[in-house]
C-alpha cells in the first residue's frame, strides 16, 4: 500500500501539483467527464494546498473561473489568473458576492479535525457535508453539479438520500487514489434541483475577492 501512494506521490510531483489529492479529482472527472467544462465557473471549498483548484483550473481555461476558499492560506504561486483566493471559513462567507447561485460546479475537499474516533470523526464530516448542502440553494445554479468528500459510516446512507433528492444522479465513488484502508467517499451530484420550499440558511456578509467576476 506504501508503494502504491508513493507512486500518487511521485506523480504529484511529476505533474506539477501540490499533492497527490490531485488525481482523486482527476479521476472523479475520468468517470464523469461532463461534470466540468470549459468556461465554468466553479466553487472550491476546502481547497488548500489547492490541488484540486489547479485541476479546476485547467477543466475551465482562462474564460472560466475558480473561487478557492480555505481556512488556511493557499499560495497564489502558479495560479492562473481565472482563479480567485478567499481565507475564511467557506460556511461562513457568500463566495457569491451577493450576487445569487452563480457556479456552475461546486467542489469540496473539506474534511473535520480527525478526532481518532472513527465515529465522531464520520459524525462531524456529514454535518459539514449537510452544511455544504444546505448553502447549495444560495450557491449553484439549477442543473449544476457537485463534488464532496464524506468519511463513511452509520450516516452515509441518510446523506445519499438526501442528495439523490437534490440532484438527477447522485453516486458515490472511491478514486483510486484514496487509500484502500480510507473511509472517505466522494459523492458525486449531478443536476442540481433546487428545493423551492428549502429555508436558505441564514445569510452572511459577502466576501469581496479583488476581480472576480463569476458571470
Amino acid at each position: 500500500m506504501r508503494e502504491i501512494q508513493d507512486h500518487w506521490f511521485r506523480e504529484a510531483k511529476k505533474e506539477g501539483y501540490r499533492s497527490r489529492a490531485a488525481f482523486k479529482l482527476l479521476q472523479v472527472l475520468q468517470k464523469r467527464p461532463a461534470l466540468m467544462g470549459r468556461g465554468s465557473n466553479v466553487l472550491d471549498v476546502g481547497a488548500a494546498p489547492g490541488s484540486w483548484t489547479q485541476v479546476a483550473a485547467k477543466a475551465v481555461g482562462p474564460r472560466g473561473g475558480v473561487y478557492s476558499v480555505d481556512l488556511n492560506p493557499i499560495s497564489p504561486q502558479g495560479l492562473p489568473d481565472q482563479v480567485r483566493l478567499v481565507t475564511a471559513d467557506a460556511l461562513q462567507i457568500d463566495p457569491t458576492e451577493g450576487q445569487g447561485p452563480v457556479f456552475d460546479v461546486v467542489l469540496s475537499d473539506m474534511a473535520p479535525a480527525t478526532s481518532g474516533h472513527p465515529s465522531t470523526d464520520h459524525l462531524r464530516s456529514v454535518n459539514l457535508c449537510n452544511s455544504l448542502l444546505d448553502r447549495l440553494i444560495l450557491w449553484l445554479r439549477p442543473g449544476g453539479n457537485l463534488v464532496m468528500k464524506v468519511f463513511e459510516g452509520s450516516e452515509y446512507p441518510a446523506l445519499l438520500a438526501r442528495g439523490n433528492a437534490g440532484f438527477k444522479r447522485f453516486k458515490g465513488f472511491k478514486p483510486q487514489a484514496s487509500r484502500a484502508e480510507s473511509v472517505e467517499m466522494f459523492l458525486i451530484g449531478e443536476g442540481f434541483v433546487p428545493d423551492p420550499d428549502q429555508a436558505p440558511p441564514e445569510s452572511v456578509a459577502p466576501r469581496r475577492s479583488r476581480g472576480w467576476n463569476p458571470g
